[in-house]
């Protein structure tokens, strides 16, 4: 590779890097309306450092109810992104969840690196790099708890990087498996210093186990910086440093495959019409819709029929139950509260109150501090006329709340 050539593949390193240094500028002011800004002192890192936190839109303090977490890298940039996917599919999909983003608008390449380099292609390298141990560290034994301690999280974890974030993120994966449950590498640096991570996963794959871990993994279309002729079907044919990158990408992808040998969870997905610096939104969709994929509901043509039987459907969300729990290692609700108790009051208007009668015990089980469905179960007894157990529950209803409306009705009903 002459010395233009050589030139030209460090610039475009850079260009990745100053696209993403340049989407966390931008995105900051618009970022204070998505997340809530905090930060924490690191005695690892001997810095601040900023965090971003968003809670689900429905989230209500009195309920003391905890939410599967995901941590973002370069969260500046991507937490809107997130956001937006959850908003869209949390509920059926996935899970609601809190969203930290982690900031890297400083210190980016010290921090997500995973190892030491003072060349690159044969030029001197001076930036600093390689301190993902103390990254990771940080991450462990400070953010994470200081995490749990103040927000509404259980430790139930998902972990998105994109470029040196993906590098970190398989970084993680390998060495500290037990710190997340999913890991959303997008795009990531793999060909870091001579491909070295992938020749230690590869060692670690082979000799641990990753039973219960999920890895979802994204490449991009620009496979040769030069010649758009390079596909992939014949991009690992060509050995010039310019498909590097996407060589190093597919190798692990190939190591990750085995699942029969590690029990790892792997997804990979190529998208040949995105760049580097695009790939990341499609990732984040797909990669939480796959590392999810458990989480979907399942047998809802027989919940939506009125011809399945309360007997089945009392099994049906069991299962999911039992499902869930299987999954997070917690007891979770089988169904959002609104769900149940829209289908009680559909199965009520459908002629089927036992059917309805079943959906708001549930919805007690599951959500036993909100005083909406002590007076479902309410509308129940009254509409069945049994005027002693509607103002039993929402007596009940009106204990947690203090809402006056409630009140005025147990006085309705004491007229009955």
């Amino acid at each position: 590779m002459n010395r233009i050539q050589i030139i030209l593949v460090i610039g475009l390193s850079f260009v990745f890097q100053q696209f993403a240094n340049c989407q966390i500028n931008q995105n900051i002011q618009f970022l204070q309306n998505v997340g809530e800004l905090d930060s924490i002192y690191s005695q690892n890192l001997e810095e601040n450092r900023k965090i971003y936190v968003q809670l689900p839109t429905d989230y209500d303090a009195s309920k003391n109810q905890k939410y599967p977490v995901v941590y973002i890298l370069d969260g500046e940039v991507f937490l809107p992104t997130v956001n937006n996917v959850l908003s869209f599919y949390s509920g059926g999909f996935m899970p609601e969840m809190v969203i930290v983003g982690i900031s890297n608008d400083s210190n980016r390449m010290r921090d997500l690196t995973t190892s030491k380099v003072t060349e690159m292609y044969g030029m001197p390298f001076e930036q600093e790099n390689g301190e993902a141990a103390k990254f990771s560290k940080f991450i462990e034994t400070e953010l994470i708890p200081f995490i749990e301690n103040k927000y509404p999280v259980t430790n139930f974890r998902t972990l998105i990087g994109h470029s040196y974030g993906g590098l970190f993120t398989i970084y993680t994966l390998i060495n500290h498996p037990e710190l997340f449950s999913n890991y959303l590498a997008i795009d990531p640096s793999l060909s870091w210093d001579d491909q070295k991570l992938i020749g230690e996963a590869q060692n670690k794959l082979s000799n641990n186990s990753y039973k219960g871990k999920s890895l979802f993994m994204s490449l991009g279309g620009q496979l040769h910086m030069q010649n758009s002729e390079v596909t992939i079907d014949n991009v690992m044919q060509d050995k010039s440093d310019f498909t590097l990158f996407a060589r190093s990408n597919i190798a692990f992808s190939d190591i990750a495959k085995q699942k029969e040998v590690h029990g790892l969870v792997f997804d990979w997905k190529f998208y040949p019409n995105d760049l580097h610096g695009t790939i990341s939104f499609p990732s984040i969709m797909d990669g939480l819709m796959t590392v999810f994929e458990w989480y979907q509901m399942e047998n809802t043509e027989k919940i939506n029929s009125f011809e399945t039987s309360k007997e089945e459907l009392y099994e049906i969300i069991k299962y999911r139950e039992q499902k869930l729990k299987d999954h997070f290692g917690y007891s979770e609700p089988a169904y959002p509260e609104e769900l149940l108790i829209m289908s009680g009051y559909m199965n009520m208007d459908m002629g089927q109150p036992q059917k309805a009668k079943m959906y708001f015990e549930f919805a007690i089980e599951y959500y036993p501090q909100s005083p909406n469905t002590y007076d479902s179960m309410a509308d129940f007894y009254e509409r069945n006329d049994d005027y002693d157990n509607a103002i039993k529950f929402v007596t009940k209803a009106f204990e947690i709340s203090g809402d006056e409306s409630y009140k005025n009705r147990i006085e309705a009903l004491e007229k009955k």
